[in-house]
C-alpha cells in the first residue's frame, strides 16, 4: 500500500491549481478546499451562497465516498467565506449535513481565489481502521 493515495472521483472538477482534491494517509483522508465547481469547471450558484455550500459539502462528500468514508468521518473542517453577510446562509446549509455532533471547524472571511466563489471549505477526515 502507497503512503499516499490520491482521491478523486470520476467526473470531478479539474483542480485549478497543482493539488489534489484529497490525499489519504492511513486512515485519514485531507480534502483540500473545495469551490463551487460542476464536472466542467462551470460555476454553480452564481451569488447563491448557501447552493455553493450544498455543493462544496457534496463534493466533499463524494470524496470521502471514494476514500471509503462519511460525512461522519469528518473531525475538522477549515471554511472560507467572501462575505459574513452569508453566514448564516452557509450555516443553515451546513446545519443539514451535520445535524448532530458536528466537527470542529473554523470559519473566516477571506477573498477566494475568484470573487464568485462565495464559500470555500476543507476537511480531515479520520476513517474507521
Amino acid at each position: 500500500m502507497p503512503l499516499r493515495e490520491v482521491i478523486r472521483p470520476k467526473g470531478f472538477p479539474k483542480p485549478l491549481a497543482p493539488y489534489s482534491a484529497a490525499i489519504k494517509v492511513g486512515n485519514v483522508v485531507h480534502v483540500s478546499g473545495m469551490v463551487a465547481l460542476d464536472a466542467q469547471g462551470n460555476l454553480v450558484g452564481p451569488n447563491d451562497c448557501a447552493r455553493q455550500t450544498r455543493h462544496v459539502l457534496d463534493l466533499i462528500r463524494s470524496i470521502l465516498d471514494e476514500a471509503g468514508g462519511l460525512l461522519t468521518h469528518i473531525a475538522y473542517n477549515h471554511i472560507c467565506i467572501r462575505d459574513l453577510a452569508d453566514y448564516a446562509a452557509m450555516n443553515a446549509v451546513y446545519s443539514e449535513y451535520f445535524p448532530e455532533n458536528p466537527p470542529a471547524r473554523y470559519c473566516i472571511r477571506a477573498d477566494l481565489v475568484r470573487p464568485e466563489f462565495l464559500v470555500e471549505i476543507g476537511s480531515v477526515a479520520y476513517l474507521s481502521p
